[in-house]
């Protein structure tokens, strides 16, 4: 009995030296493969590629007349709508998809301004859907009955590529981020840091407060954050609140999406249709979704806005102004919506290129990027369930702050394992693994020599 239990605690010994030599190996191998990447903490919240680019550039050679708007692919490749096949050959050896469609972006965008030209009914919203070739009229719950024919009888004569639909929800803005900002209006969540070259703002929704407004970051009016210095809502739906100190702080480059967790912006694009996005709001926190169309109209009970990126992404109230980004690449901030974060909706953005543009700022991005803050409009892959992938640390990435970004956190035991500060403790795992081999057959050796010896002695008598 007492041999059979040796043998087993040998056979345990073995299997576990050799578990370790495996693991210590992987260790060493993944960490100095990794050393070949970025560190975890600055790479973006998820991978792209060029193909929005590729379609935008493609509809801008080819014109308006000849094509009807551009989308990402559920494979990833750019695909552009056109209106006969010798423009889809055209397409084609660009190395995009093409798609014929019945109608062009000029037909497509006359209906629009027929909608436009109609009476004004709040809680309705318009855009053009390329995948669809076709221009979607929604309106919300608060519709009535009166105007929701009068509408379908604007659309009829427009033409039979006019949709109206009717949602559950109602369009509102999500007054009430990545971090909360407040005011005697209500909360907000900041959107991204922008500079003038002499003072630092935060870029969030114009609706959140006209200018005046005074910003604080506490609920007890205490920590005075700045004030808005310049607003536009209706119309567009941005505004700028200068910092009472006049900088940012670093960190600056910093967006919070939740948990003490932020992710770095590298840049700034213009989104594109297909594209995965990522939204982060001082209520709701993380949330990620699908663009669905640009230069959307929303008539909501303030006024109207256009220009605004269309999303399946969710957003509840505080949450405007929060930022919309992809793969570190700043596109909107947070504008309103339908739905919430339990149902589900459908949530419009400012885009930041046209803010950027219209308030004479930059936006403050990565030190090694700001050199050209240009990105890539481009499909992101589905996220994984965890908010920080990819993320950073800001430590206290309030709008403000001077804590420093410090690394990732809430990584998995693979990635810690794999971390490329790993090959000291991968080559030390190997040796213990190895010493163990050695030990566990000297002392086997041991055994049978000693069990030899008292053996050949009682045969010896």
């Amino acid at each position: 009995m007492r041999h059979a239990r040796r043998r087993i605690v040998r056979r345990v010994t073995r299997l576990a030296a050799v578990g370790g030599l495996l693991l210590g190996g992987a260790m060493v191998a993944q960490a100095a493969m990794a050393s070949e990447t970025p560190p975890a903490a600055t790479r973006p919240l998820a991978a792209t590629t060029g193909a929005g680019n590729t379609g935008a550039r493609l509809v801008a050679r080819l014109g308006t007349a000849r094509t009807a708007g551009d989308w990402i692919g559920a494979d990833g490749r750019p695909v552009v709508a056109v209106t006969d096949q010798a423009t889809a050959r055209e397409v084609r050896r660009a190395g995009a998809e093409a798609k014929v469609v019945p109608h062009s972006m000029d037909e497509l965008k006359s209906a629009t301004a027929a909608l436009r030209s109609a009476p004004r009914v709040a809680g309705t919203a318009w855009a053009v859907d390329y995948r669809t070739n076709r221009v979607v009229v929604s309106a919300d719950s608060t519709v009535s009955a009166g105007d929701w024919s009068r509408m379908s009888q604007v659309a009829a004569r427009i033409g039979s590529f006019v949709r109206m639909e009717r949602l559950k929800g109602t369009f509102t803005t999500r007054l009430n981020g990545a971090q909360p900002i407040l005011s005697t209006g209500g909360r907000c969540s900041a959107g991204f840091n922008v500079t003038n070259g002499q003072s630092d703002f935060i870029l969030t929704a114009g609706h959140c407060g006209p200018a005046g407004s005074t910003w604080f970051a506490d609920n007890q009016g205490n920590q005075q954050l700045g004030r808005t210095v310049s607003s536009t809502f209706p119309g567009n739906d941005f505004s700028l609140v200068q910092y009472a100190s006049g900088k940012a702080g670093d960190g600056a480059d910093v967006v919070a999406i939740g948990g003490g967790n932020g992710v770095r912006i590298t840049g700034v694009a213009d989104a594109a249709v297909g594209q995965r996005v990522f939204r982060s709001g001082s209520t709701s926190g993380l949330h990620d979704g699908q663009v669905t169309a640009l230069n959307a109209t929303v008539n909501y009970p303030e006024g109207t806005v256009t220009g605004l990126i269309q999303t399946t992404v969710c957003a509840e109230p505080g949450d405007s102004g929060g930022p919309l980004f992809s793969d570190g690449i700043a596109l909107g901030v947070t504008s309103g919506g339908s739905g919430d974060c339990t149902a589900g909706g459908t949530t419009f953005f400012q885009p930041v290129t046209r803010a950027l543009a219209a308030l004479n700022v930059k936006l403050i991005v990565a030190a090694q990027n700001a050199g050209g803050a240009a990105g890539s409009a481009a499909p992101s892959p589905a996220p994984s369930g965890s908010a920080a992938q990819g993320a950073v640390t800001p430590s206290a990435a309030s709008p403000g702050s001077s804590a420093p970004v410090t690394g990732a956190q809430g990584q998995t035991l693979l990635a810690r394992l794999t971390d490329t500060r790993n090959v000291g403790p991968g080559l030390l795992v190997v040796a213990g693994s190895l010493i163990a081999l050695v030990a566990t057959r000297y002392i086997r050796a041991e055994q049978d020599r000693k069990a030899y010896q008292r053996y050949y002695s009682a045969t010896w008598g």
